[in-house]
């Protein structure tokens, strides 16, 4: 999906007035009463409100920009996007269609959006609040999947088989983003249970869990691995071969590392929303042997005698 700003055509650092400045002209430009029987204008009508539900809302907004475009909308479900958003009023107050300036009331927005979103006035019923007047979007469906260590890092497509509550079962591809972490909820629009009364179908959101590797370890979009120095190669610096997921890496040890230190290799980690990937870092840890050899041992007393 475009991003929001993009939508409404305002830059991300727009304040609250350019927002709102931005969206009245545009939902005056597309909205259905002025383009009867156009579903391009009808589309971009519903696109401009939903980048103004969250741009014009302070929490939803700074979620938005945290986190950016895909992994919101892996987050946030339509319901929780329009809740609280107050549309009657805003299209009252233009004059259009919806609520006074075209009647249409609570229909006009299940029409448009689907659900129950009777306007979201402040203590009235707001977007999936339950209302029942106009078509209602079917049931949303939730699947668990398990993915790999790897897939999660390449991104992936998985062939999923689903029942909804009436036994019709469903097969279909979904596409697994490179960068996924577990307990993200994937949306795939319009392919949970049809609704009963005529209005779009429900969702499917893909539950997302990620299985551990043997040799790497996930911080944030970053990837931790170990990495087993001699404790001559700790005290005089080697160079040293790193797993990646990426292939094996050639890497410069420092002389005088200690267990604990972290040698990082740039852009090997997982890939952010943001586009830039997180980076890997080998874990320095020391091999100490259960037993030494005479010679071992009398290497070890002379380097005790030296202060070592």
């Amino acid at each position: 999906m475009q991003n929001y700003y993009e939508i409404l055509g305002v830059d991300k650092s727009a304040s609250d007035d350019a927002i709102k400045k931005a969206y009245r002209k545009m939902a005056m430009q597309f909205h259905p009463d002025r383009n009867p029987g156009n579903k391009d204008a009808e589309d971009k009508f519903k696109q401009v409100n939903e980048a103004y539900a969250v741009l014009s809302d302070t929490n939803k907004r700074r979620q938005y920009d945290t986190v950016g475009d895909t992994r919101f909308h892996q987050q946030y479900s339509s319901e929780d996007i329009f809740k609280n958003t107050d549309f009657a009023s805003i299209f009252e107050e233009m004059g259009l269609g919806g609520r006074g300036g075209g009647g249409g009331g609570s229909s006009f927005f299940s029409h448009l959006f689907g659900g129950g979103f009777g306007g979201g006035r402040p203590g009235g019923q707001g977007f999936g609040s339950g209302s029942h007047q106009g078509p209602q979007k079917g049931q949303d469906v939730e699947y668990p999947l398990s993915i790999g260590f790897m897939e999660a890092y390449k991104g992936a497509e998985r062939r999923v088989n689903f029942a909804l509550s009436d036994g019709t079962e469903r097969e279909l591809t979904v596409r697994i983003p490179a960068g996924v972490r577990s307990g993200a909820k994937l949306r795939i629009s319009g392919r949970g249970a049809p609704s009963r009364t005529g209005g779009p179908a429900g969702d499917l959101f893909i539950q997302v869990q990620v299985a551990d590797h043997p040799e790497f370890k996930r911080e944030e979009d970053n990837i931790e691995v170990p990495l087993l120095l001699k404790i001559s190669e700790a005290f005089l610096g080697t160079s040293k071969e790193v797993t990646t997921p990426e292939g094996p890496k050639k890497i410069k040890i420092p002389a005088g590392v200690k267990a604990g230190n972290r040698i990082r290799l740039k852009g090997l980690g997982f890939p952010a929303p943001s586009g830039v990937k997180g980076d890997l870092f080998a874990v320095v840890d020391l091999e100490v042997p259960k037993e030494l050899s005479s010679e071992q041992r009398k290497a070890i007393e002379h380097l005790a005698e030296a202060g070592l």
